[in-house]
């Protein structure tokens, strides 16, 4: 599948997964508009794990990943 193009983009470099997720969350609910994409960087070792399991835990669509870069789209 071919990388779609972003609204936004975010490089969380190696931040924890724990703090990550938190500030995906804000970062999808005050800078994103419902149906947005966010291309995020993120280089932790956990991150092919905890991010396609928040992805289906919030329902925010993880359109593309190829670690360490991940496209998530906003919840309509």
């Amino acid at each position: 599948m071919d990388r779609p193009e972003p609204n936004a983009t975010w490089d969380a470099g190696d931040m924890g997964c724990g703090e990550l997720i938190v500030k995906l969350k804000l970062k999808l609910r005050d800078e994103l508009a419902a149906g947005d994409i966010l291309q995020l960087t993120a280089t932790d070792p956990g991150a092919p794990e905890d991010i396609p399991a928040w992805c289906r835990l919030t329902r925010n669509p993880l359109i593309y990943q190829d670690h360490p870069i991940y496209f998530i789209q906003t919840k309509e």
